[in-house]
């Protein structure tokens, strides 16, 4: 779990992924997972892993595989420094603004990381009225403050600047709680099944990619560049497991194993890659599980529809409380989500 700790605590929101991508950068070259390590237009890291069969014989047209996991989490960028010091932000990826007073936040500067709280506009509750209590503010409502001065704080921060909720990794029960599981488990999932396996017949292309968070937008070009033949989409799902959700609302069960994404909002998954999955799955004693998630979408949907089309489909593990500072995964779906994606790998011929 410490290489899920690291992710999880470096900031990158859309279009501010470079201090993840060189956590995962030197990470994978250190072990030396890959063949090849390049990074797009985008800033999308690419690595090239060419086939190695157990029998060591060439390859000749191996099948070329795309993984991909967003290394994106959701915050914001500065858009305005008033004259005390307040910062006003501009979301980058989807926020309930019920989630977000009195939280801590680190604002990510060229100065270096600034401390910060965010809350809401507006009064305490010790002179608040009863209907100003009633109220949930817009997300654009929300101020940042850093115990600075107007003038310290232009200083040293800048319009465009990375604001993230911070919190700490830790386990709880059977579980692993932090910031930005979403997605930093599929990027992770995706290292450990790389790392995990010894021989394979197909070319696996697998790609950090860029700004998921506000509509895929790095996955796009990255699927076009690689051309695969297969998809495989190494995400997140809601888990609604919880007090006051209807059982059919759940999406998804806590510790019954990554889910096979059968559909959600932007995507409708290769049949047969479910089917496909779910048999590796049973001859391995791997733990999976199917879902259909009603709203919301992945880079799975970008791979699918680039160039000729290609055969899709989407791993996700599920997760409580979903774009929140304290999203919650079940250790033995984080465990069954890597062991699947590398017994399937294995299993292509």
């Amino acid at each position: 779990m410490d290489l899920l700790r690291i992710l999880t605590q470096t900031p990158s929101v859309p279009g501010r992924e470079f201090r993840i991508r060189t956590v995962i950068h030197d990470y994978i070259v250190r072990h030396q997972l890959f063949d090849e390590i390049t990074v797009d237009a985008l800033g999308s890291l690419v690595g090239v892993r060419k086939p190695r069969p157990a029998d060591g014989q060439l390859v000749e047209r191996p099948l070329k595989v795309m993984l991909a996991a967003h290394m994106d989490q959701i915050g914001f960028l500065v858009r305005h420094i008033d004259d005390q010091g307040y910062l006003r932000v501009n979301p980058a990826g989807g926020f309930d603004a019920r989630n977000l007073f009195a939280r801590g936040v680190r604002v990510c500067a060229a100065s270096g990381d600034i401390p910060g709280i965010m809350n809401a506009s507006g009064k305490p509750i010790h002179i608040s009225s009863e209907a100003d209590r009633k109220k949930i503010p817009e997300v654009t409502e929300f101020f940042v403050d850093c115990g600075l001065t107007g003038d310290e704080a232009k200083s040293r921060i800048r319009i465009g600047d990375m604001v993230v909720l911070d919190g700490p990794f830790h386990q709880v029960g059977n579980t692993v709680v932090s910031q930005c599981l979403d997605n930093r488990v599929g990027c992770w999932a995706q290292i450990q099944a790389i790392q995990q396996l010894r021989h394979h017949r197909c070319e696996i292309h697998a790609v950090w990619t860029v700004q998921e968070e506000v509509g895929m937008r790095g996955a796009i070009p990255a699927a076009y560049s690689v051309d695969p033949d297969i998809g495989v989409a190494c995400d997140t799902t809601l888990c609604c497991q919880t007090p006051g959700v209807p059982d059919e609302d759940r999406i998804s069960v806590f510790g019954d194993g990554v889910c096979l994404h059968v559909m959600d909002n932007s995507m409708i998954s290769d049949i047969g890659l479910v089917e496909q999955f779910e048999q590796v799955a049973a001859a391995r004693g791997i733990r999976c599980q199917r879902a259909i998630l009603p709203r919301g979408g992945q880079d799975g949907a970008a791979v699918q529809r680039t160039r000729r089309g290609v055969r899709t489909i989407c791993l996700a593990c599920p997760i409580k409380y979903i774009h929140t500072v304290t999203e919650m995964a079940h250790l033995s779906d984080l465990h069954s989500y890597q062991a699947l994606l590398t017994a399937w790998l294995e299993s292509l011929s």
